[in-house]
């Protein structure tokens, strides 16, 4: 069974689910715009929302977009945090070489999922326990290869 969560918006149309099981649900833009090759731009969507405390929302790109177009989100996952109030906006990049990509209102530029967040407690040590990995950071586990052999 699928938990929901109630959360207090002002938007002109709200976010969406385009099927059911779908863990994020569309934002539309607000404004038009158009991105030029390797543009970038803040893109309001006119979606504010009250998250109870203890959910985020994160912002992703929508995976048709970047796909055929290109469009994805420059921060993704942006992050919605439990005491904002203001309009949620995306920042575009057009990562398409040649093309431009015009933006309509009312287009779907974005996903909002909202998840459940575990505040953290950090604790201060002299020493942190071993692992497996260690302190091997990119590239540690391996690249390029089944093996994970590096190039």
């Amino acid at each position: 069974m699928t938990e929901s969560v109630d959360v207090l918006i002002i938007a002109p149309e709200p976010p969406s689910y385009a099927h059911p099981g779908d863990a994020g649900a569309d934002l539309r833009a607000a404004e038009a715009v158009r991105l030029d090759p390797g543009e970038r731009a803040l893109v309001g969507t006119g979606v504010s929302i009250a998250l109870p405390d203890g959910f985020v929302g994160f912002v992703v790109p929508r995976s048709g977009l970047a796909t055929k177009h290109g469009i994805t989100v420059v921060n993704a996952p942006g992050t919605v945090d439990a005491g904002y109030r203001g309009e949620i906006k995306v920042t575009l990049l057009n990562t398409d070489a040649r093309e431009s990509y015009d933006i309509a209102v009312g287009d779907r530029i974005a996903q909002l999922i909202v998840m459940p967040v575990t505040r953290a407690r950090f604790v201060p040590v002299e020493t942190l326990p071993g692992s497996a990995r260690g302190a091997g950071g990119f590239g540690s586990s391996g690249y390029g290869t089944e093996t994970g052999e590096t190039r």
